[in-house]
């Protein structure tokens, strides 16, 4: 699950509101939609969280009073708001009201290429300081290629596969996404959905928010 800290004001540590989410993923790891609740600490409950989900990641100003957190701090955070101790997993998914649906396609086949080979994005909404860049290219090892609109380039095999990713700025950098080609071989496919998750948690433990995973191919 990902947990997020919301302030009343851009730069104040404070929390006034605790947004709990998880992506539903499709059998290929796509994202299909994002489960969620808001704990409001002016009423004292938590509420559905569709509506807040989408504004975080399309509403710079509100996205500048949004804090990606661990369970951990979001745990300490709730205490703060009067909650008192913050449900496990399991028990938060019996406040989730709302799923906010995203859209899904299915992927083009060019017909050229290996038949096994999948590309993915990983999109993220925000913008990375020069910490957070250097933070993130850490987190997925990469090696920076020259070219001003990919950072960095990376390679492994687990599982028995074969993966490669790079990560991109979107724009002037108010948006990121990390691609992903995945070459897959006879091993669990479960490989893949950890290699997109791992990708997905060491950008937004920089500050971005993830919007969706997509697949092109």
């Amino acid at each position: 699950m990902d947990y997020y800290l919301i302030s009343a004001t851009a730069g104040d540590r404070s929390p006034a509101g605790l947004l709990v989410e998880e992506f539903v993923l499709c059998d290929d790891y796509t994202a299909a939609g994002i489960d969620g609740a808001e704990w409001v600490a002016e009423i004292g409950a938590w509420s559905a969280s569709a509506e807040l989900s989408r504004a975080i990641r399309a509403d710079t100003e509100l996205r500048s009073r949004v804090t990606p957190v661990s369970r951990q701090e979001a745990v300490r955070a709730f205490k703060v708001l009067g909650g008192g101790g913050l449900p496990e997993e399991a028990g938060l998914r019996t406040l989730f009201q709302e799923r906010r649906a995203l859209p899904t396609t299915a992927p083009l086949h060019l017909g050229n290429g290996s038949a096994k080979a999948r590309r993915y994005r990983i999109l993220f909404a925000g913008e990375l300081g020069e910490t957070g860049l250097a933070n993130a290219s850490t987190a997925l090892r990469l090696e920076p290629t020259g070219d001003p609109r990919v950072v960095g380039t990376a390679s492994a095999s687990a599982g028995g596969h074969g993966f490669s990713w790079e990560l991109r700025r979107i724009g002037a950098g108010i948006a990121w996404c990390v691609d992903v080609t995945a070459r897959l071989g006879s091993g669990p496919i479960t490989a893949l959905g950890a290699l997109l998750h791992h990708h997905r948690q060491a950008v937004r433990e920089q500050g971005l928010i993830p919007v969706t995973v997509e697949r092109f191919a």
